[in-house]
This record gives C-alpha cells, sequence and structure tokens, in this order.
C-alpha cells in the first residue's frame, strides 16, 4: 500500500468550509478511483490553517496516473482548490516497518 502525504494551507476563517469540501470531494471523485483505500485528515492544532491528508492506494500509479491523469483530479481541484493559499505540497510512501 502506498500513502499519500498532502499538506494544504487554508485561508484563514475557512476551516469548517474547507472540511466539508474535503469530504465531499473524497465522497464524490476520490473513493471512486481505482486503487483508493481509504484517508484521514488531520488539523493543525498550533497553526489551525494546516491541514495533513493521508490517502492511501493500492500502489503508486494508481494515484500519479489513474487518478492525477484523469478528469476527476479537475474535479477534485474544483472542489478543495477554492480553499488553497498556497500550492499544495505533496509526496509518497511507503511501509516499511509497523508494530508486531
Amino acid at each position: 500500500m502506498i500513502l499519500e502525504l498532502a499538506d494544504f494551507r487554508t485561508n484563514p476563517g475557512q476551516n469548517a468550509a474547507f472540511e466539508e469540501a474535503i469530504k465531499l470531494g473524497i465522497k464524490t471523485v476520490i473513493q471512486n478511483a481505482k486503487g483508493f483505500q481509504g484517508y484521514k485528515l488531520n488539523r493543525g492544532i498550533e497553526s489551525t490553517e494546516r491541514y495533513v491528508l493521508q490517502i492511501f492506494w493500492d500502489t503508486i500509479e494508481d494515484h500519479t496516473v489513474g487518478f492525477r491523469q484523469s478528469a476527476a483530479f479537475a474535479d477534485w481541484r474544483a472542489i478543495v482548490g477554492p480553499f488553497f493559499a498556497v500550492a499544495p505540497s505533496m509526496e509518497h510512501f511507503e511501509l516499511v516497518a509497523e508494530p508486531g
């Protein structure tokens, strides 16, 4: 499984609307993408306009090719993009250790 880690900065005062937009975008767009396994969204405590979105994919290609190069990516950005204060950063990670 691949972890996509996206770091978002939102405009002040838009937390609730951004959180709803993320949920809507996941429900209506991303969850239909091939290889999507789930997500977690975390809001910063010290920086409340900062969010970290974790999306779990079967393969990196499911995200970089199957999703990012599809029309669905434009749909996703249309839902969440208006809330970005700056362009988000994103990286992929693979699991190398876990408890047990």
